[in-house]
């Protein structure tokens, strides 16, 4: 009699769990609508939902990160277990949010801080900057490539520094031509410092902002450019070069895979940090999906060179070389190795030493190259 209870208590305590569903909830910075970050993650949480049994998710766009614990407080009442928050600004208030509701999961996208239910996670474009840095610094004429910067975040700074040092590795003497706009979303300001750059003589372009403006801006002018997080050639097939483009669906799926099967619980998420790149396949370099070079640029990539170890080779060879070690498991090239020097001339990363996770993710300086006010930049 007693084994009969004790099954019976296993069977309901079995249904229990599987009547728990797994609802997962997304706060954005941005509208679905902007082709670029937020567009992203939201193709991400579809792809998401499609491949994970019984996942219901929801969304809440253009939330201000002074907002962030009301949309909490309100997806927590509506029974969202799993909470997602895709930003930056996001941190500090996920960060208490998850003080407040210890039975509920969060995960923060490019952050840095964790709690026992608060992990995080990125799909980081370092890499990738630092190919399309290669192709831009091969491309441009007037030696000045200019980039339209959101905010001097450090996600910004490594990503600028990593394009810089691609750039330079090219062409010693170029620059990388920063203008920030203070802004995620607004393509008035991205259209208004991409014209401004294109009138000081930068003949290349790239961005941090969420949509195809700086793309549209620079065709209009016959400048190529690098699509940022989707492909952007549509808007600009003849001058869309390459660029950087991510697949978030990587890391919600294997997450909520685990939330779901009890790897991750709300009780060991201090040190889960999804820190994946062009190995884990979160993120690619492309004009387009399946396209890494847009081939109108290909002949001129292959002419120009440069010097690697003390031989020529062509910039083409070395872009398609060094995406295929560090697409590969045990990549034996990384941007930052040392020795780096910012472009104060201050030593950041000793020679035969690879930036570590946390001294990417803090980054504050700039790399050589780099030319326009830095905000936090140490000295």
């Amino acid at each position: 009699m007693r084994g009969l209870v004790v099954l019976l208590a296993l069977v309901l305590g079995l249904g229990m769990a599987q009547d728990k569903k797994l609802k997962a909830c997304f706060i954005y910075i941005g509208p679905i609508g902007d082709i670029g970050w937020t567009f992203a993650h939201n193709e991400a949480r579809l792809a998401a939902e499609k491949a994970i049994p019984g996942l219901e998710t929801k969304y809440v766009e253009s939330v201000k990160p002074s907002d962030t614990g009301a949309v909490v407080d309100r997806l927590v009442g509506e029974g969202c277990n799993v909470i997602f928050t895709t930003s930056f600004d996001f941190m500090d208030a996920t960060l208490e949010a998850a003080k407040k509701y210890p039975d509920v999961i969060f995960a923060h996208a490019s952050g840095f801080k964790r709690a026992p239910n608060m992990a995080t996670y990125m799909a980081d474009f370092y890499q990738v900057y630092y190919l399309n840095g290669l192709m831009a610094g091969a491309l441009t004429k007037s030696g000045k490539v200019g980039y339209v910067g959101a905010f001097p975040i450090p996600e910004l700074k490594r990503h600028i520094s990593a394009f810089a040092l691609g750039v330079r590795a090219a062409n010693p003497k170029a620059t990388v031509n920063v203008k920030w706009i203070n802004a995620w979303f607004d393509p008035t300001k991205a259209r208004e410092a991409a014209e401004a750059l294109i009138a000081e003589g930068n003949d290349i372009l790239a961005f941090t902002e969420d949509t195809a403006t700086v793309v549209q801006t620079a065709a209009k002018k016959k400048i190529p450019s690098f699509s940022h997080y989707n492909s952007m050639y549509k808007f600009a097939p003849d001058y869309v070069v390459s660029g950087q483009l991510v697949h978030w669906e990587k890391i919600y799926i294997d997450f909520l895979k685990k939330v779901q099967n009890g790897t991750y619980t709300n009780k060991n998420l201090q040190n889960v940090d999804y820190w994946w790149l062009l190995r884990e396949g979160a993120v690619e370099l492309g004009a387009q999906v399946g396209m890494p070079i847009n081939p109108k640029y290909a002949d001129a990539l292959k002419k120009a060179t440069m010097t690697v170890n003390g031989k020529k080779m062509s910039v083409y060879d070395r872009v398609m070389e060094l995406l295929k070690d560090m697409s590969s498991p045990n990549p034996k090239f990384d941007p930052f190795t040392g020795p780096i020097k910012d472009r104060n001339g201050v030593l950041r990363i000793p020679a035969g030493k690879r930036a570590s996770v946390a001294e990417l993710t803090s980054m504050q300086w700039v790399a050589p190259g780099v030319v326009g006010q830095v905000a936090d930049e140490p000295k």
